[in-house]
């Protein structure tokens, strides 16, 4: 069901790392992102997928993994993710990518969580050094990193404290809590 899909599909930030992920299972993920609504049919995004240990050591030290965890610079080893998806725009096809790149991470996260995985889009990105060690065409822009792994860690979802934080933090068992505004908060009018 696509309630328990979404549910399920949070964003982990620590892996199995030694559990393999096929090339094959990543792109089945980007058949279905590829099939995905996109602005004026246009069609800009292109992927680079590597679930190579070595070229994963190289992407790794080049992504920010949490912004609101301080103290941690992202998951230790042996709990990093086993596979990205870097998703590009191709400025040849056009200049503004709207929100087709947001619409083909989720797709690509959900794909992977009906797999038994999960992952993480992130945006803090060393784009120009990955752009060098990825060897993307000058053609193209880095716009996320998704990362893939089998998670290692619990996510609870809350409804936001009374002080409206929206900040998610670790409990002493590194359990991850993450506020959500509640309902009645998110709709603005209901018109019946």
């Amino acid at each position: 069901m696509l309630r328990d899909l979404v549910l399920s599909n949070r964003s982990y930030r620590r892996f199995y790392e030694h559990v393999p992920i096929a090339m094959d299972m990543l792109k089945e993920c980007i058949e279905l992102a590829r099939l995905t609504a996109s602005s004026g049919n246009k069609q800009p995004l292109k992927y680079i997928l590597c679930c190579n240990r070595k070229m994963n050591e190289k992407v790794f030290p080049l992504l920010a993994w949490a912004g609101y965890l301080k103290d941690w610079p992202g998951p230790a080893a042996g709990e990093r993710p086993a596979a990205y998806v870097i998703v590009l725009g191709d400025r040849q096809i056009t200049e503004s990518f709207g929100c087709d790149h947001g619409i083909a991470a989720q797709t690509i996260l959900l794909a992977a969580t009906e797999k038994g995985f999960g992952g993480c889009i992130i945006a803090s990105i060393q784009k120009e050094t990955l752009m060098r060690v990825l060897d993307v065409p000058e053609r193209c822009e880095i716009l996320l990193v998704i990362a893939i792994g089998k998670p290692k860690e619990k996510v609870v979802l809350e409804n936001t404290r009374a002080t409206n934080d929206i900040k998610y933090w670790r409990d002493e068992q590194s359990v991850h809590h993450v506020p959500k505004r509640p309902l009645d908060e998110v709709i603005v009018q209901v018109y019946s």
